[in-house]
């Protein structure tokens, strides 16, 4: 604060500049920067926990993995059931848990013999606890609960419970929290899937993120800058949940509208919304090559802002595309989640910082819902 009044004072900088300081000093910001931090803390905590999750899932006899989640949690569960089907070999589902709380004997068929796997920030929303009493209440299920707190009404809930506090975010909109989770889902699919590659990416994604982060995020706040009104996520297979969430953060911390899709999925309708006032976010991975670039051409040519992230350069093709971020390493699509969440996350609050909004404090939200 002292720094800033002193450039003021000799350099006459505006207080539009400053405000947009200060605000880049949020809680928000704070966990973000934070993220990679929190995730060697549940790197090494899933790890020593591996034995522990194969033999209870082997205990159970569970022929399924269905995850059940809300909000960011219900996109961590898409990406999650999709990680399971890949890797693990196992039929996998995600419900919205407002649905299975309405809806609990409609899933009673999809539900025998499985594996319900509740990722939550709070541990404490009313539909997922609500939706896990009545389903209990009716005949035992296998559960496993993975809360960014000790001690909560799901982790009671389970037979078995995994608590990550260190990712617990205190803002109301989720970032930390949401890179935890979903590195917590995937090592919990790896360990089911006896997946090592998977594992030692995540080690390797997590070991370049200071460096990453430090890397891009002046380039992401530079090409996303702008008047822009709505958002589109882009990205396939295990990330398209995770896209999902990233409009999601778009829309609670901006306050803009913002909508993910499977990547050539755009073109089947909502590519007439793609404007000269439409930012888009693309995972492009290393298949499909010419098809993602005419895409990103296509988009281009509407007038989009594009940032387009992949693991290796050869991947995007440059002319195509306003910003493209490069991780560090090449990773395993699935891994590719971690760096590529940030984009969304740091895009969100320069559009907060540019309208004035405080990101610590979206109109009309709360941490977490209580019925």
């Amino acid at each position: 604060m002292i720094e800033i009044m002193i450039e003021l004072i000799y350099t006459h900088i505006t207080y539009t500049t400053i405000f947009r300081r200060l605000l880049s000093m949020s809680l928000t910001y704070s966990e973000i920067k934070q993220q990679y931090t929190a995730l060697q803390q549940t790197y090494d905590y899933m790890l020593s926990k591996r034995q522990e999750i194969i033999a209870f899932a082997k205990s159970e006899s569970i022929t399924s993995v269905t995850f059940v989640g809300c909000g960011s949690s219900y996109c961590l569960s898409e990406s999650a059931a999709f990680s399971t089907r890949l890797r693990a070999g196992l039929p996998a589902s995600a419900l919205a848990g407002g649905d299975l709380m309405l809806n609990p004997e409609r899933y009673n068929t999809l539900l025998d013999k499985t594996l319900l796997v509740a990722p939550s920030r709070s541990g404490s929303t009313s539909e997922v606890v609500e939706a896990l009493r009545l389903l209990q209440n009716d005949k035992p299920i296998a559960v496993l609960t993975l809360s960014c707190v000790t001690d909560s009404p799901l982790s009671k809930k389970a037979n078995l419970s995994l608590e990550l506090p260190w990712a617990f975010d205190h803002s109301v909109c989720q970032t930390r929290t949401v890179t935890n989770l979903y590195v917590a889902n995937l090592m919990l699919t790896a360990f089911l899937g006896n997946d090592e590659v998977v594992i030692a990416d995540i080690q390797k994604a997590i070991n370049q993120g200071e460096a990453y982060m430090a890397r891009v995020e002046s380039d992401i706040r530079k090409t996303a800058d702008f008047a822009w009104t709505n958002a589109v996520v882009l990205a396939d297979g295990e990330l398209q949940g995770l896209a999902s969430e990233g409009a999601i953060a778009l829309t609670e911390i901006a306050k803009v509208q913002a909508h993910s899709y499977h990547l050539l999925d755009v073109r089947h309708g909502p590519m007439v919304t793609v404007g000269p006032d439409t930012l888009v976010i693309a995972a492009i991975t290393g298949n499909g090559t010419e098809q993602q670039r005419n895409l990103m051409r296509d988009i281009k040519g509407r007038g989009a802002t594009i940032i387009a992230f992949a693991d290796h350069a050869d991947a995007v093709a440059a002319e195509h595309v306003d910003l493209a971020v490069i991780s560090d390493n090449r990773l395993d699509v699935a891994v590719q989640g971690i760096p590529f969440i940030f984009i969304p996350q740091i895009v969100a609050l320069t559009s907060a910082d540019r309208q004035g909004i405080n990101p610590d404090q979206p109109d009309g939200l709360v941490a977490w819902v209580k019925l």
